[in-house]
């Protein structure tokens, strides 16, 4: 007797694999699928629900596709400005994500983008693919220093806390902009700006780790207030960057340098990036951990089970 009919867009772990297997009357490809694969499998199975994941986007178009009897659509991901939460609710369907299971992974992601955008990692391990061919002068290939530059951190939720706590570790002054000012015992002494403009220009190095939907948060504008030769580092949402912009402040020097895990566009990302020598980039790999991939994954089934169920989803999304 299983909990239902579930459709499975991509490849998942081995163990999430198999307790959807044993759990669920469950749909799993060898291969992610593309939404209309998944429409397509959804209508021939008579889903119930659909797990997937990050850059799969269900739109109102989407939903109309999929049978009356589905009930709920489980991303895993923390993020889910790439489903319409709006127009799922209005079929009836819950929406969850899997928040908190990421914050470990995706705040190590972080401190290794700013290692490796400081150090100049990217030129240095293209020198030994090559052989080492480049011998570095006493005054050539020369990085900058993380410890005790003042860090400016923009979204302070759990991932955000993560980063800082960190950071600490290199006696990082923490500065931070939020929604909401911290209580005392959460900001452990990091300095709140209720202004983003007011923050920027004291931060040395600047990270974003907040939730993608919002709109363009880094302009010309806003990169042109932080202080020349400051260090960029996005392991959020690619959304929140106008690109040309970064390029233009990384190319005139006013960044030092950029550590970027997510883009606009992925994977087709605007290559001028990596063609620029002071960036250190990463595939989307924020929380590519065999741990957190399979508490993202359980956590998704853990949704899916509830709602089949009759029961509130744990991770349920408001419209």
């Amino acid at each position: 007797m299983t909990l239902g009919r579930l459709v499975v867009g991509l490849p998942m772990t081995q163990a999430v694999a198999a307790r959807a297997a044993s759990e669920f009357d469950a749909v799993q490809p060898d291969r992610p699928m593309s939404m209309d694969q998944i429409a397509e499998a959804a209508a021939a199975h008579n889903a119930e629900a659909i797990l997937l994941t990050a850059g799969m986007h269900v739109s109102a178009g989407f939903l109309d596709r999929l049978p009356a009897d589905l009930k709920v659509i489980a991303t895993a991901s923390v993020g889910y400005d790439h489903i319409d939460v709006a127009a799922a609710s209005k079929r009836g369907v819950v929406v969850t994500n899997t928040p908190d299971v990421v914050t470990d992974a995706t705040a190590d992601t972080t401190m290794l983008l700013l290692l490796g955008a400081s150090r100049r990692a990217k030129e240095h391990v293209r020198n030994m693919e090559g052989g080492w061919k480049i011998r570095n002068g006493f005054d050539q290939g020369l990085g900058w220093e993380v410890t005790g530059k003042t860090l400016g951190i923009v979204g302070m939720g759990r991932i955000g806390r993560a980063v800082a706590q960190r950071a600490r570790g290199f006696d990082m002054p923490i500065v931070y902009h939020n929604r909401r000012r911290l209580a005392p015992e959460l900001e452990q002494g990091a300095r709140y700006f209720d202004k983003l403009d007011d923050m920027l220009p004291h931060c040395q190095v600047l990270s974003l780790n907040l939730p993608g939907g919002q709109g363009v948060l880094m302009t010309a504008e806003k990169f042109a207030l932080l202080p020349r030769g400051a260090v960029f580092v996005n392991s959020a949402r690619g959304s929140l960057v106008d690109e040309g912009a970064l390029i233009w402040a990384l190319a005139s020097g006013q960044l030092a340098a950029a550590g970027l895990d997510v883009f606009q566009k992925e994977p087709a990302y605007d290559t001028r990036l990596n063609d620029l020598p002071n960036t250190f980039l990463l595939p989307h790999i924020g929380s590519a951990t065999e741990e957190t991939r399979n508490a993202m994954g359980f956590r998704a089934l853990d949704n899916i089970a509830a709602v089949l169920s009759g029961r509130p989803a744990p991770d349920a999304l408001k419209a």
